[in-house]
């Protein structure tokens, strides 16, 4: 029995060679233990593709990098940076509300860290590893994710239409290589982590990602989020 729920609908065609590897193999039997030694996995099981699920591989046009869930219990729910409506805004959340608010004219931050709805509007929210423990950051690291997901971004590059790349730090910008596809675009800068955010304050990405969908003939990203 593996704790991974079936791959989403417009993915599977693409991925599921990849749930027989045995890196794949490796990385479910993994979390099997983990759930049957009483230690829990965020996000939800249901949740752990929730980036695929929102954002449909034919509907991807801009794809956002991060790490590995939030590790704080009720936080995550498998896009990157986002968190649940009735959960604090995360400081590096907040960061990234106020870079936009001087980016984009009219931005107003929100009173909650919901990302779904750039998800829908073709931005995948994709971490590099998809799942944790609670409060042990990158404790699932180097299990099996890393490889899946630079597989995900292996597919959006073979895509005929441009993909605009947003990297936010050292880890992110570690999958250039990944990027080969000429008509693609890379915006890259540093991290919105408090620890970075004087690096970040100032990138202006948001306009960028927009100048480099609106070239390729596609519609700007719609920022402002839902009150």
């Amino acid at each position: 029995m593996t704790l991974l729920p079936p791959l989403p609908l417009s993915w599977n065609p693409l991925l599921r060679s990849e749930v027989e590897e045995p890196y794949f193999q490796d990385l479910s039997r993994f979390l099997t233990a983990e759930a049957a030694a009483g230690r829990a996995v965020l996000p939800a099981a249901q949740e752990i593709f929730a980036a695929l699920d929102l954002t449909p591989y034919e509907d991807v046009r801009v794809v956002l990098l991060g790490q590995d869930p939030y590790p704080t219990p009720g936080d995550a729910h498998g896009l990157c940076f986002s968190v649940r409506r009735d959960r604090p805004v995360p400081r590096s959340l907040r960061n990234i509300y106020r870079e936009l608010a001087a980016d984009i004219p009219g931005f107003t931050a929100p009173d909650h860290g919901n990302l779904e709805s750039w998800a829908r509007q073709g931005m995948l929210l994709l971490n590099t590893v998809l799942t944790v423990r609670p409060h042990e950051p990158q404790s699932h690291r180097g299990r099996g994710w890393e490889t899946f997901t630079d597989r995900i971004i292996a597919h959006l590059n073979r895509k005929s239409k441009r993909v605009v790349f947003l990297l936010w730090g050292n880890s992110a910008h570690k999958k250039r290589s990944l990027i080969t596809g000429e008509h693609h675009a890379i915006v890259a800068c540093a991290h919105p982590s408090p620890l970075s955010a004087r690096l970040f304050f100032g990138c202006r990405c948001f306009s960028a990602v927009n100048r480099h969908l609106e070239e390729s003939g596609q519609p700007p990203i719609l920022w402002q989020l839902p009150a």
